[in-house]
């Protein structure tokens, strides 16, 4: 924008009329009516008093005067402000008449009591109309009228200048009147053509002060009440940051709808021989006010491929965001503009929300199109299920995780937690779900009981012909939620080889049997992986069976995941931290300012289901010292905690206790009764598999290295260093170095719990009894 427009004449604006408050208004008008009670007076009495003839003359030449002065308007103005004049001019010619009528009455004989009678009769109608103090509003909303609207544009000489246009005012107007454009003022309007709303203004800020940070591309589009992407804020040329150039072109999009139509403009932006993606062609559109939809269908030699960003640049989206794309993998998809964000606002869950219908299904959260998004619990068909949880902090991935147990209390769901972090992410599910264990060696332990009470099942549906699982006969169904899993399975975890691998082993124990006794299981962490879960092929094919929750995470986990679990090839992008235009970041960057970040986008997620994917948010929890009030309330909406029988009560907390003993001692450095040597691989005697209760039976917990080849010389037999580390599993996967071998056997020596018959050749010790 050039600074031909600043240079012209400029004037400080004179605000445009403005409205009464209430108590002013009410006021003015007690002061009004009390003025036309005296006047009434007066004109009732005031006639037949003897008072000196100029007091009577006054009386008519004002009234005389007054009309004149409405005779005149009526040939120089014409509708609402000949209005204005005549609602002003009333009560003076009434006052007037009435005392003029009560003057002539003895001079026409007219009895006296008839001008009394109009005097009362205009006191009557002036009182409760005011029309002075109504003519102020009258005179605000004229001013307000587009057509009708003016505006006094005055030097600081105090010289006129001639009145700007109609619309000049009324955009001056829309400027003072908003809170977010402080003391700046509009100048030098200058619109584009008649009959359209595009214009150009300078933003003037007071002398010696820059144009506040508050006027922004965003605010000054709620000004005008115009999408943001019609505005354009440029420095002025020559000047310095107490002015800045304004554009406005809101005609602009709807000129080109209107010049080409929706669809040619599809054609020739998106699927014609120029356009950006040749091919996609619209077969269907539907306009709505806060959103297009298009039905795209590719020529039949070509697969549905619809670029989010390259559809934003064709069809001048400047925020990428607002476009959503849904495609069946094969012919079609929908593509759908959004004139703000849809998931900026959503509401809180309810108890009717999460509760679990036949089907398995829970509302946990709204679409971007603002239908439910249904997630399962379970599946009549395949009994238990795996889900997915993945999120960095302040992904929302806690809200979801607690929304969901809320969701088994009330469906009549046992929910056993284990939370990695030592209970920190999970904190309002404590004391509210059947079992909630704290830490690592909580969560294998947790697994582990969970697999005993698994083989009870196991036992009581084999001995019953069962081969399928049936809710709530006879048995609850059971969820299993692993938070933080990434810190036992994860790539970096911080515990043994050992620890991991019994845990991935009961995972996959659980996964592939567990489903038809009713035991369903729910991964959640910051980075986790499906390969984190095992190799094997049916743990991967579980975990898609399921639901995958993926908020916000870093774009290579995004591609990953994308790559692993959707089929129907709708494109995944990465969850930014914050809601926002982009648009808005780059200029910012370009002028060197901040941008304000807009709301965050906690709880918003790609949701993999069957192969699809669904952006969808979270339904909202609102934090209040620490905790989430509106979800603890939805927890205990349900009296009473889900629960197993009596006998799978024992089960569970008999083999929760005894392996939470032996996963302490592992992780401690422990074994059995031995001593802890800080390395992990101390003690003298192998690990005891603890007894089962019943027929239920608890995973064996990892031995520690030297146990492991204590019992490789348990049968007296001496063998190589080679042999021995052959037999612990050096070499193979997961297995321990040879380094470590050869360190432990070290120990063991110097401990006398072996002996070196040989060089290089290993055997027990005759005084070390071996244990079963």
């Amino acid at each position: 924008m050039t600074t031909e427009i600043v240079k012209a004449d400029e004037a400080a604006t004179v605000p445009e009329p403005r409205g009464l408050t209430p108590h002013t208004a009410r006021r003015l008008a007690l002061a009004e009516r009390l003025l036309y009670g005296a006047a009434g007076t007066w004109a009732a009495v005031g006639p037949l008093t003897d008072v000196p003839w100029w007091a009577h003359g006054g009386v008519v030449l004002t009234g005389l005067a007054s009309g004149r002065r409405l005779w005149k308007r009526t040939s120089e103005e014409n509708g609402p402000g000949l209005l204005l004049s005549a609602m002003r001019s009333l009560p003076v010619l009434g006052w007037s008449g009435a005392y003029t009528a009560g003057l002539l009455a003895p001079v026409l004989e007219y009895p006296n009591g008839w001008p009394m009678l109009g005097a009362a009769a205009w006191t009557a109608v002036m009182v409760p109309m005011a029309p002075w103090t109504r003519s102020r509003g009258l005179q605000r909303a004229i001013a307000q009228m587009p057509e009708y609207a003016a505006a006094a544009d005055e030097t600081t000489t105090g010289e006129i200048v001639p009145a700007p246009t109609t619309y000049e005012g009324h955009l001056r107007l829309m400027w003072t009147t908003s809170p977010s454009t402080g003391e700046t003022q509009l100048i030098n309007i200058r619109q584009h053509r008649e009959g359209h709303p595009d214009f150009d203004a300078v933003i003037l800020a007071p002398a010696g002060q820059a144009v506040p940070p508050s006027v922004t591309q965003k605010n000054v589009a709620a000004v005008f009440d115009v999408p943001p992407a019609t505005v354009h804020l440029d420095p002025v040329d020559g000047y310095g940051p107490g002015r800045m150039a304004l554009r406005v072109t809101p005609s602009e999009a709807e000129e080109d709808a209107q010049r080409y139509g929706l669809e040619q403009l599809w054609h020739i932006r998106v699927s014609g021989p120029g356009g950006m993606l040749p091919g996609m062609e619209m077969i269907d559109h539907r306009i709505d006010e806060d959103r297009i939809r298009i039905l795209v269908e590719a020529d039949d030699s070509a697969m549905i491929a619809l670029p989010r960003k390259k559809l934003a640049r064709a069809l001048k989206v400047e925020d990428p965001d607002l476009v959503m794309i849904e495609t069946d993998g094969m012919a079609r998809g929908v593509v759908t503009i959004y004139r703000e964000h849809p998931l900026i606002n959503i509401r809180e869950a309810t108890r009717e929300d999460l509760t679990m219908g036949p089907d398995g299904l829970i509302r946990i959260g709204l679409r971007h199109d603002g239908r439910p998004f249904k997630m399962a619990l379970y599946s009549p068909e395949l009994g238990g299920l795996t889900d997915l949880a993945v999120g960095a902090m302040g992904s929302g991935k806690s809200v979801f995780l607690l929304t969901v147990l809320a969701a088994e209390r009330i469906s009549g769901i046992i929910s056993l937690v284990a939370d990695a972090q030592s209970g920190m992410s999970l904190p309002e599910a404590k004391g509210r779900v059947y079992h909630f264990g704290a830490g690592i060696a909580e969560l294998g332990a947790t697994l582990a009981a969970a697999c005993a009470v698994a083989d009870y099942r196991e036992a009581v549906s084999s001995a019953n012909g069962w081969g399928s699982f049936t809710l709530g006969s006879p048995w609850r169904l059971v969820n299993v939620t692993l938070d933080e899993i990434n810190m036992v399975l994860g790539e970096h975890a911080l515990v043994p080889a050992a620890f991991r691998k019994w845990v991935t082993g009961m995972v996959a124990r659980l996964q592939q049997t567990g489903r038809k006794f009713g035991f369903g299981i729910r991964f959640a962490g910051q980075s986790i992986h499906v390969t984190d879960l095992g190799d094997a092929e049916k743990i991967r094919a579980n975990a898609k069976q399921g639901l995958v929750w993926m908020g916000r995470v870093n774009s290579t986990m995004t591609q990953s995941m994308a790559a692993d679990m959707v089929t129907d090839g709708t494109e995944i992008h990465a969850i930014r931290p914050f809601f926002g235009n982009v648009s808005d970041e780059l200029f910012a960057a370009w002028d060197g300012k901040d941008t304000p970040p807009g709301p965050v986008t906690a709880g918003m997620a790609w949701g993999l289901q069957g192969g699809r994917a669904v952006l969808m948010r979270v339904f909202k929890a609102l934090k209040e010292s620490k905790t989430y009030p509106h979800l603890i309330s939805l927890f205990e909406s349900a009296p009473t905690i889900p629960g197993f029988s009596p006998e799978e009560h024992r089960i569970f907390q008999t083999a929760y206790a005894e392996a939470l003993a032996a996963a302490e001692a592992f992780l401690a450095g422990e074994d059995g009764d031995g001593d802890s040597d800080g390395e992990g691989e101390g003690g003298g005697k192998k690990a005891k598999r603890p007894a089962a209760p019943g027929k239920a039976s608890i995973p064996t917990p990892p031995k520690l290295l030297k146990s492991e080849i204590l019992d490789v010389l348990a049968d007296g037999k001496s063998r190589r260093t080679r042999e021995i580390r052959s037999a612990v599993g050096v070499g193979t996967d997961g297995g321990p170095a040879s380094g470590s071998v050869d360190n432990a056997l070290s120990k063991l020596f110097d401990e006398g719990l072996v002996i070196r018959p040989g060089h290089g050749i290993w055997a027990l010790a005759p005084e070390t009894p071996a244990e079963d």
